[in-house]
């Protein structure tokens, strides 16, 4: 056969394969559809099948998430990848499978497409040349708008394997950005498959370098747990926590693309439902209210409020009257403070064990015991009442901060040897604490104007007072920036589950961030959770990562610094004489690529730079309202962090160091959310660390 006839034989033996992986695609699409139109049809007869409402209604729940979960979005590849056994593997040999996004079977049950999370679908991830783990082609599949275009096979069988230099993988890594954040199963690395498919007891903490994928780990991890324990975690729930509402936008579309539509997203304020936040704190007391000591500070004031019984109770009963002496009612509040409860627990149980008094007096009395109206009569009595209020007063989260800060000489009890005289003076100073807002501390709790770290500290006492419900497992992000008292809001909504911890040290920006993440742990309640580093970037270029990584010896932080595996991306550096005119020139140059655009500036400059944009008659958009179609963001450096945009236009990088006390680290930030081109536009000189 001559050469040419051989190559011609080669390139329709592969179209022939890639028809029949079209094929498949089609047939698995079909079945998806299948399922789906099952699942509605059970959803819209399930009322009549059921016995009650009750069970009416939780199988209406059960269909409505399984039609959900079935969604199927045509632009999405349904597999991207293929699995073919050799002899070696007992279980597997000679099979076949394709790896997907979910679990679709045919009319008599056979699987089409295996979930990336099933135990075999790790081979798809793990398997190497040196290990190929019973494979011996593993095949990866090229989609453009949900069409397969293309596909590369490694036989690992005879020690072939692309890893990174695959075409098909590093186009889908560096596929240009548009909309919000995508999955990433089809590029899961080895090290982010042990991570996203640890066991659901084991905290974890990544500390993620720029573009290393901690989010999608953690995200990815949240799907998997939902995967191998669905039936526990719906009961217990799963929650991911977000530092802004423009990140949790940005990510929402990622775990129902994997089939999962019931995890809860949230920001840490959003977990503060206690009390509204209409005023503002100067930082200096911002930052005492979030120290640690705050905790303990809260602990003994709640405390304080328990007090000793003055006088016997005594209570009518009819031509009865029932005494209970001082030295068992010393005992019951020793006993309840003894165990440790939360305070509302504890004047239950007090309220409880006075009334047992009574009842056991009532029974030896009349030889029986008395019945349930006898029982809440005596617990609604004036004297046992006045004996739970004297020992055990009732107490409001809101209103145990409000006697702290109004009453100097309770704060200076239960403060004494942890907060000095001055700092004791700016909690209780409403004048110096509220300026921005108005009149500051109200007569009650109720007519107070609280501020955000307020809130961070009644929730504090909320959780001393009644437990809140916990979640099964909790992802937090970007978590470098929360506080000892913010850690502490989230460790009691997981004290009896796992925690994902995700962030990155250098991007921490809040002036009480920790420098270790070891405090962090400590505080979140997961002390021995493993810390994991990941350094090996996939979507940041290296030209850009290589600037910002400049910055780091300046940042105080003991983090080692990323290093990326892409060469290509664009790096322009450049002084001008007119910002805004620059920065308008530089999006027009951006349009003329693929993907999205951000201009990102300290955060007095947006307006004016939206508005030329505007002028110029630029399609714009805010960071958490896209306009239709608009490819370009103009968002402040605040609000950037955890987002990420194929070029970036990074716009006068002195005035964002500048404008707060970590504006290095925020400038840090700004620099690596550029996954394809970074443009750096300068009046003034660069930050030292930069030149």
């Amino acid at each position: 056969m001559s050469l040419h006839a051989k190559k011609f034989s080669q390139r329709t033996a592969l179209d022939d394969e890639l028809a029949a992986e079209r094929a498949h695609l089609t047939r698995s699409r079909a079945a998806l559809h299948r399922m789906r139109e099952r699942a509605e049809a059970l959803f819209a007869t399930g009322d009549k099948v059921a016995g009650d409402a009750y069970t009416a209604e939780q199988l209406g729940r059960h269909l409505a998430r399984r039609v959900a979960e079935l969604a199927d979005d045509p632009r999405t590849p349904l597999f991207f990848g293929r699995l073919d056994f050799g002899n070696t593997d007992a279980e597997h040999a000679g099979h076949r499978y394709h790896v997907g996004r979910r679990h679709v079977t045919d009319e008599q049950g056979e699987p089409l497409v295996l979930d990336w999370r099933a135990p075999i679908s790790r081979t798809f991830y793990r398997a190497s040349a040196r290990d190929p783990q019973g494979l011996s082609v593993r095949r990866r599949f090229g989609f453009g708008d949900g069409k397969l275009t293309s596909f590369e096979d490694e036989h690992l069988d005879r020690g072939e394997e692309l890893g990174t230099a695959s075409r098909i993988l590093t186009a889908e890594i560096e596929r240009p950005r548009v909309g919000p954040m995508r999955d990433i199963v089809a590029t899961i690395q080895p090290e982010q498959d042990e991570l996203v498919r640890a066991d659901l007891a084991d905290s974890i903490c990544v500390q993620g370098a720029p573009g290393t994928g901690k989010t999608a780990v953690g995200l990815h991890r949240a799907a998997y747990l939902l995967y191998l324990h669905r039936e526990r975690l719906r009961r217990s729930k799963v929650l991911v926590v977000g530092p802004n509402r423009a990140f949790l936008g940005y990510i929402a579309a990622v775990l129902p693309a994997l089939g999962e539509v019931e995890v809860e997203q949230a920001t840490v304020e959003d977990l503060l439902d206690q009390v509204p936040v209409r005023a503002a704190d100067p930082p200096a007391v911002a930052t005492l209210k979030h120290d640690a000591r705050m905790a303990e500070v809260l602990r003994r004031a709640v405390d304080g409020y328990v007090g000793e019984p003055a006088e016997p109770v005594l209570v009518s009963d009819g031509s009865f009257r029932w005494r209970i002496g001082l030295e068992p009612l010393h005992q019951l509040v020793q006993d309840t403070r003894a165990e440790r409860l939360p305070y509302a627990v504890g004047r239950d149980r007090v309220r409880a064990r006075a009334v047992g008094l009574l009842q056991r007096q009532a029974e030896a009395r009349r030889a029986e015991s008395p019945g349930d109206a006898w029982l809440r009569r005596m617990s609604r009595s004036k004297p046992v009442a006045g004996f739970l209020d004297t020992v055990w007063p009732a107490l409001t989260p809101d209103g145990v901060l409000h006697a702290l800060y109004t009453e100097p000489d309770r704060l200076a009890l239960a403060a004494d040897g942890l907060l000095s005289a001055g700092e004791q003076r700016l909690l209780t100073s409403a004048g110096s604490s509220r300026p921005t807002t108005g009149t500051g501390l109200g007569r009650t709790a109720k007519a107070t104007r609280w501020t955000a770290a307020d809130a961070v500290l009644i929730d504090e006492a909320a959780g001393l007072l009644q437990r809140p419900a916990g979640y099964g497992h909790v992802v937090v992000d970007e978590a470098q920036d929360l506080s000892p008292m913010q850690c502490r809001v989230i460790a009691r909504r997981s004290e009896h589950g796992s925690l994902t911890l995700l962030g990155d040290l250098a991007q921490a920006t809040a002036p009480w961030a920790a420098s270790d993440w070891r405090d962090s742990l400590r505080h979140l309640g997961k002390p021995d959770a493993t810390v994991v580093p990941l350094t090996i970037g996939f979507r940041v270029p290296a030209a850009v990562l290589a600037f910002a990584n400049r910055l780091l010896p300046a940042l105080a932080v003991d983090v080692p610094p990323a290093e990326s595996l892409r060469s290509d991306g664009v790096l322009v550096v450049r002084t001008v004489s007119d910002l805004t005119a620059a920065t308008v020139a530089e999006v027009r140059t951006a349009l003329t690529h693929e993907g999205s655009t951000a201009v990102i500036a300290a955060d007095d400059a947006v307006d004016g730079l939206r508005a030329a944009l505007a002028e110029a008659g630029v399609g714009i958009a805010t960071a958490d309202g896209p306009a239709a179609g608009a490819r370009v963001t103009v968002i402040p450096a605040t609000l950037v962090k955890g987002l990420e945009y194929d070029h970036v236009i990074a716009v006068e990088p002195a005035a964002i160091a500048t404008a707060e006390p970590r504006g290095l680290n925020r400038l840090y930030v700004v620099l690596t959310r550029a996954v394809s081109r970074l443009s750096v536009l300068h009046v003034a000189p660069l930050p030292a660390p930069l030149g």
